[in-house]
Formats: C-alpha cells, sequence, structure tokens
C-alpha cells in the first residue's frame, strides 16, 4: 500500500467544508472562545449512541467515524468527520440523547462547545444564529441525500453514491483517474450501505469488470465518474452541490 493511502491523511488537503470553512471569520472567531481542548486516541469514543447530547465537537485533527446500531446489532456507517467539521448533537428542545455514537478513526484534537455557552451566543448575536441556522440545515440536507441514494437505487447505486462522495471528499485527480485517498475496508465500505462484505465484494468486481474502478496501490481509482453517476442517477449541479455530496 502507498503511503497516500494510509489512514485519512489524504482528506487534509482536499477542498474544506467544514464549520470553519461555512461561518465568517467573525462567526467563527465568536465559536472560537467558547471552546476548551479535548484529545482522543485512536479507538476512542467521544459518545456512544444513548449518551446525553448538549456539546459540539469541533475537530482540529484527526478523524471520527459516526455509526449508528441496528436492532438487529448491524453498524451503519453514517459520516466521516474530519478537520474543520462540527460534531455532536443539541438538547435545545429539552433532554435527549445521541441517536449515534462517535469513534475515533485516528488520534485526534478538539474544541469542545458547551450547550449552554453556545445559546448565550446565539441570543447575543442574531447573524451568528442566522449562519448557525443555515450550517444546521446543510447538515439536514447531506444527511437526506444519503437516505434517497440508499432507498431509491438499491445496494449498486448506494456503492456508486459513496464512491462518488469519497471522490468528492478525499478524491485526488491523477492522469488515470481520481484516486480516493481515505483507506476504507470492504467491511467499512458495506456498513455505509447497509450491504455485507461479500456482496460490496461482487459489485466492486462488477464495477472493476466494466473498467469504472481500479485498484492502485491498494487504494481505489475511479476511472469513469459520469458511470459511477449513471448508476445512482446522480442529480446535476446545482441540485445537489459538492458541500451536500460528501461521505
Amino acid at each position: 500500500m502507498n503511503s497516500d493511502c494510509r489512514g485519512t491523511a489524504g482528506c487534509e488537503a482536499a477542498t474544506a467544508w467544514g464549520a470553519a470553512a461555512f461561518f465568517t471569520k467573525e462567526h467563527f472567531g465568536l465559536l472560537e472562545e467558547l471552546m476548551y481542548p479535548k484529545k482522543a486516541k485512536a479507538g476512542e469514543r467521544l459518545f456512544w449512541e444513548g449518551d446525553a447530547t448538549g456539546k459540539l465537537y469541533y475537530v482540529r485533527s484527526g478523524s471520527v467515524k459516526v455509526t449508528k446500531t441496528t436492532e438487529d446489532g448491524k453498524t451503519v456507517n453514517l459520516t466521516i468527520q474530519r478537520r474543520g467539521d462540527l460534531l455532536g448533537e443539541l438538547g435545545l428542545t429539552g433532554s435527549s440523547v445521541y441517536e449515534y455514537s462517535a469513534v475515533m478513526m485516528e488520534d485526534g484534537e478538539f474544541g469542545v462547545i458547551q450547550e449552554k455557552d453556545l445559546e448565550i451566543l446565539l441570543h447575543r448575536h442574531g447573524d451568528f444564529a442566522v449562519a448557525f441556522t443555515k450550517w444546521m440545515a446543510l447538515q439536514h440536507r447531506t444527511t437526506q441525500s444519503k437516505f434517497r441514494d440508499l432507498l431509491l437505487f438499491g445496494k449498486p447505486g448506494a456503492l456508486a453514491s459513496t464512491l462518488i462522495r469519497l471522490c468528492n471528499t478525499c478524491g485526488v485527480v491523477t492522469p488515470e483517474g481520481i484516486r480516493i485517498t481515505m483507506k476504507l475496508t470492504h467491511t467499512e465500505l458495506a456498513e455505509f450501505i447497509g450491504a455485507t462484505r461479500e456482496s460490496v465484494n461482487r459489485m466492486l468486481s462488477d464495477l472493476k469488470a466494466d473498467g469504472i474502478v481500479e485498484i492502485e496501490g491498494g487504494c481505489l481509482l475511479v476511472k469513469s465518474l459520469n458511470q459511477l453517476k449513471s448508476i445512482c442517477q446522480c442529480p446535476s449541479f446545482p441540485a445537489c452541490p459538492r458541500e451536500i455530496c460528501r461521505i
């Protein structure tokens, strides 16, 4: 495996659509004043499904996998949060608990924001409250677009959509195609689409046979992005902009 494909290092160089890029410099400065530092090791849980909400985690470094456990014990990967992202959930309407878990994929550092401090900021700065509401709406649109891909176009469509999102998030354009620099096992890919590892193996084999993807140095290489888009009937921009079409 090439060093470029280890962990999520390649994602650090990718275009950032996190909170730091979404808010203005002044807005982010207000938010940063509320943060206190936290470190976490690879494999550590930031929080468990069922834990009380009330904090946001700003990812300064590292990456975090957000997962959901189904009633039959299966794990579904919802998203991967990276540098510049805000992670967590607020109980602004009353007491609530997390509906998902967050586990570290690699060592990371965070700025932690308490809900009570954020509420004061939202009350005092109306322009920040508007920006924060828009950011939350973007998160919901991203989640809804993933559900669309999972529900409407079967497992092949869901896998194609996941590969497209990986290209947008951690893709490096090369003469041969788009190299996905985030190293994911077939099991992890399967957990993104609610499938088995064996079915992902078969679908990837079909994509390779059709010349759509290849394996290069341990990384997935997407040779035909347009063919992937046709499998999941990918909407044209601006119906699904890249800040939404991300892993």
